[in-house]
């Protein structure tokens, strides 16, 4: 008789997994394999070049005299007609910003990197970016020394009142934009029908119609100027790779191969400057595009296609038909297109800003599915074929968004189910039908609510027509514990608050309510007032001509996306930690106010002390038997969750339109990784939580304290009128075996659609087991290729720092549906 010990059984089941793991890689041809190795084990660097190049151009008499959206338009092109060209062996897809595969360029001209953070950078040990010495050099003896204090970095501090600053550093919130500039958004329709000659036809008719009798004639006149000027260099761009193909082409020996370069070449002749006519040159003239709008500045985040598969399709089907393209041929096409975006990098971030979003993931969206502008279902071949193409490539990035519509087909549901089944992170699951009433609530019409859809993590937007931009994260377990010190910050001792009275003498959970309620309002001012500084810099410091090229309206209203120019203007705040206080507000409502079984008295003092002495006192807050929790469908703890979307919702859009962009005020729910940097600055909470871990992410229960399974999540998560919101993100865990038979599968797409119906925005799914990720923590050189779902990305699980690797081990893991 033998016997299986637990520590056996363990690496049998974990042994098992990864097999199956590996045993669904699927096949690609000779020319992508070799390209995506490259890219999956080429280095991060930082590229120097393009530093190098904006403070050449900052230096030079060039912008002297000129307005500053000049000045930026003749920087943009002077980086078209100088930088690097390089061309990967084998890619059918010309254009890299950057000087090779991974080699990131920096934006000194928004934020400076200190010395410091450029060592910091190279020797990281997780996610490093490699810093030469040349760059180093070139920093401490050139870029510092002209920029610091000209960055908008440095301008945006200097410029925030005294009380911004402190609830910044207390962990309050975070800024999007003190190191990268506005962005999350996507192009729409207006990139594959139309080329830089159209846009310049229309530039020239707007400057025929101003009237100089506007008082912004000159503003707008100048923006025109601008435009023109990106405009040509962006075929500069083009027409530079034209004639380096042509030259490899002369010298390339296999006829195969030079036959394609040629037919590149040729392609680059004709696009951007004109609108696409084939397959290939949709897929060659969006990338232009995208290499423009990240060259010209860092947006958050990545620029995106968007609705890809419906911009794509009408080549793909007319190309099929014509004889010029096979099936076979579009997928290699759409491959090479894909490590485009994976060679990409995002731009390296330090502090705080790398602390809320700790990834080389740059968040290109790429979205499928959905709802035609007519209301009709949106998916087609193409849809599928790209989810082929998800599946077989198995890369960082780009990253996808399924969406999904009461009109679109199970097969496609299920289709994209068994993508996510081996378990890297992607596709996520997005409900379109509530991205429609989302964009309708918001005022969009109803044809662009229909061709909106998804960037970033899980922002809704009005595709290549609006300006949403995220502004920062939005602590709300750090107001819950300044509220319960009266305005105090107990982590630094410095009074950040208002003074809301000492709990201890709150006679009832409403007390304590209005209380929270009222700093959360008292932040908010803070915070809004800051937006609309932030803002308003970057209208007038950083206008991006090249982008405004492609969002609807920018050209008609000659204003640029930076200041009002796109058809909507939206400014959001990201809410964070909705798990953590839900459950904190009910274990002081059920055990304070109700029960009795501990008094405000001693909970305080367990919280100061991080519960040393009350160990038994936080089992009791733990304990989902003994402690309503947020995500078991409990009306106890579901209603404070509703209670607390809806009113930061009615606060949030309680604020006037911004004065620039005339932006209506929104809320997100969702947390990238900043969820571990808040759980670092916020101290032990009433849920029995420790100070240090994590709050909870997105609108995810608190980890592992959903114990009824996902139909239970599901359900009460769907009591919040997530319709208020831009969109809210739902991470949920499920053993592989799920995985593993066509009925699981079918119940699961239920499921899905059954949580749509209900008013879910958002699900995705990690299909892996805690013990794999233990066993990886404890072997990384061994699980280089793990894969796991993040926030509103995947990631290598080894490359995580060990906070986040934890806080995902601990997201409870559902082994049935």
């Amino acid at each position: 008789m033998t016997l299986t010990t637990p520590e056996a059984s363990c690496e049998v089941k974990i042994s098992k997994e990864v097999e199956k793991r590996r045993s669904v890689i699927r096949p690609i041809n000779e020319r992508i394999a070799r390209l995506r190795e490259e890219s999956v084990n080429a280095q991060v660097k930082v590229s120097l070049e393009r530093a190098k190049l904006i403070t050449e151009f900052y230096k030079s008499d060039i912008p002297k005299g000129k307005s500053i959206p000049v000045q930026r338009a003749l920087a943009f092109k002077y980086l078209m007609e100088r930088v690097s060209l390089p061309i990967e062996e084998g890619q059918l897809i010309v254009g890299l910003r950057g000087t090779g595969v991974k080699e990131v360029p920096t934006y000194p001209e928004i934020c400076v990197h200190s010395l410091e953070d450029l060592e910091i950078l190279d020797k990281r040990k997780n996610m490093p970016y490699k810093v030469d010495e040349e760059t180093k050099e070139f920093y401490e003896r050139e870029a510092i020394p002209f920029w610091r204090g000209r960055a908008m970095r440095d301008i945006i501090f200097e410029s925030l009142p005294e009380e911004w600053i402190d609830a910044y550093e207390a962990g309050v919130w975070t800024e999007f934009m003190e190191q990268r500039a506005p962005g999350h958004t996507a192009g729409g329709e207006r990139i594959f029908r139309m080329g830089v000659l159209d846009i310049k036809e229309q530039i020239r008719r707007k400057m025929e119609s101003l009237d100089p009798s506007d008082p912004e004639y000159y503003e707008k006149m100048e923006e025109l100027k601008a435009m023109d000027i990106v405009a040509d260099a962006i075929m500069i761009y083009a027409r530079r790779y034209a004639e380096k193909l042509e030259q490899m082409a002369k010298e390339e020996k296999d006829p195969e191969r030079k036959k394609e370069l040629e037919q590149m070449a040729e392609i680059c002749r004709w696009v951007p400057a004109h609108a696409p006519r084939t397959f290939w040159e949709a897929l060659q003239h969006y990338w232009f595009v995208h290499v423009g709008v990240t060259y010209e500045t860092n947006p958050w985040d990545s620029f995106n296609p968007g609705r890809i598969d419906q911009h794509l399709y009408p080549f793909y089907k007319r190309d099929i038909e014509e004889g010029r393209l096979t099936r076979e041929r579009a997928k290699e096409l759409l491959q090479a297109f894909w490590l485009k975006f994976n060679n990409q990098p995002a731009v390296p971030k330090v502090g705080v800003t790398a602390e809320e979003s700790f990834t080389y993931n740059d968040f290109s969206k790429l979205n499928l599915g959905g709802l035609t502008k007519d209301g009709k279902d949106g998916v087609n071949e193409l849809s599928y074929l790209i989810l082929e193409v998800l599946d077989e490539m198995r890369t960082l990035q780009p990253n996808t968004a399924v969406l999904i519509s009461e009109k679109n087909p199970d097969s496609f549901l299920i289709k994209a189910l068994k993508v996510v089944g081996p378990g890297f992170g992607e596709p996520p699951f997005f409900n379109f039908d509530g991205v429609i009433v989302k964009m309708l609530r918001q005022g969009k019409s109803l044809e662009d609510a229909r061709t909106s859809g998804v960037s970033g993590c899980v922002e809704s937007g009005s595709f290549g027509k609006e300006c949403y931009i995220l502004t920062g994260y939005f602590n709300l377990p750090k107001i819950l514990e300044i509220t319960l010190n009266n305005g105090v910050d107990p982590r630094t001792g410095k009074k950040i608050g208002l003074e809301t009275g000492d709990p201890r003498e709150f006679k009832s959970f409403e007390d304590l309510w209005n209380a929270f309620i009222k700093q959360v309002k008292y932040f908010l001012d803070i915070k809004m007032k800051g937006n609309d500084i932030i803002e308003a810099l970057y209208a007038k410091y950083l206008p991006v001509p090249f982008l405004s090229l492609w969002i609807d309206d920018c050209v008609e209203k000659a204003k640029d996306y930076n200041a009002g120019g796109a058809r909507y203007n939206t400014q959001y705040i990201q809410v964070v930690g909705l798990g953590t206080i839900t459950d904190s507000l009910a274990a002081i409502k059920y055990h304070v106010f109700e029960k009795g079984t501990v008094s405000m008295s001693e909970l305080l003092d367990a919280l100061s002390k991080n519960f040393e002495g009350y160990e038994f006192l936080r089992e009791i807050l733990r304990n989902p038997d003994k402690t309503p929790k947020f995500g078991n469908d409990d009306d106890y703890a579901d209603s404070i969750a509703k209670e607390v979307v809806d009113r930061i919702v009615e606060l949030i859009e309680s604020y006037p339109r911004s004065p620039v962009r005339k932006a209506s005020r929104r809320a997100y729910f969702l947390p990238t990784t900043v969820h571990v940097y808040f759980g670092k600055v916020t101290g032990a909470t009433p849920d029995g939580r420790v100070a240090g871990f994590p709050v909870s992410e997105g609108i995810s229960p608190v980890q592992g304290m959903d114990r009824r399974g996902i139909a239970a999540v599901f359900r009460s998560v769907a009591k919040c009128d997530w319709d208020k919101t831009g969109g809210a993100l739902l991470n949920q865990k499920l053993t592989p075996d799920i995985f593993d038979n066509e009925e699981n599968l079918r119940k699961l797409a239920q499921l899905i659609r059954a949580f749509f119906r209900l008013g879910g925005h958002h699900v995705q799914f990690n299909v892996v087991s805690a013990e794999l990720l233990r066993e990886a923590q404890r072997r990384p050189q061994d699980f280089q290729d793990l894969m796991v779902r993040v926030a509103g990305y995947s990631d290598y699980f080894v490359n995580l720092p060990k906070g986040l690797q934890d806080e995902i081990i601990e997201r409870t893991e559902h082994k049935s549906l």
